[in-house]
């Protein structure tokens, strides 16, 4: 196993939708274990393939890692997944990004959701997810068609995070992983 870099909320990739996975092979098995790998060491709880530089539809979360406290939800991993129904109820919970490094803001998101998906033997999902899990899987499908959750903020906290979100996209804010800057070139980690 590896560890990817985690590529940047302004670098182009992430604003891109991203392509089905057609066929699990040894290349997509080897870049779930590197992602997991590259999540652990990055302290997160999700991550999206094209978050380390791979446009396929594709995300693996484990709420278990969440500091917060422990769950009872074993890792997953989600092939081309499509939510098909949100709740109507929303709650509001502050959330992060590996891609956004050292930031954090409340959004607000449907409470439960209903996801279709596939295992890593094709095996075809349908589940209801709430709370965290659905707000962790939310926000990973978010990324796989190109949205980052810093778009789903309120205009006021947009604008009031302008100058924050600035020093991200200058790369000035390091985070302690290896990250890919908005023009491609890996961040000098601080020492």
């Amino acid at each position: 196993m590896a560890v990817l870099p985690i590529y940047s909320c302004f670098h182009p990739l992430l604003k891109k939708p991203t392509t089905e996975v057609k066929e699990i092979n040894d290349e997509i098995k080897k870049l779930v274990d590197d992602m997991f790998e590259s999540m652990y060491k990055a302290d997160g709880i999700g991550l999206a393939a094209n978050q380390v530089g791979i446009s396929k539809s594709l995300i693996v979360i484990d709420i278990n890692a969440s500091k917060d406290k422990k769950h009872d939800e074993p890792p997953v991993t989600m092939i081309n997944p499509v939510i098909e129904e949100f709740s109507e109820e929303e709650v509001e919970y502050q959330e992060g990004c590996l891609s956004v490094p050292k930031f954090y803001e409340d959004i607000e998101r449907p409470k439960l959701i209903q996801i279709k998906y596939y295992d890593l033997d094709m095996n075809e999902h349908v589940r209801e997810a709430d709370d965290l899990l659905s707000r962790v899987m939310q926000h990973e499908v978010d990324h796989l068609r190109g949205i980052i959750f810093t778009e789903r903020m309120s205009p006021i906290k947009r604008s009031l995070a302008k100058s924050k979100l600035k020093k991200i996209q200058k790369g000035l804010v390091i985070p302690n992983y290896p990250m890919i800057g908005k023009d491609g070139n890996l961040l000098k980690l601080k020492e």
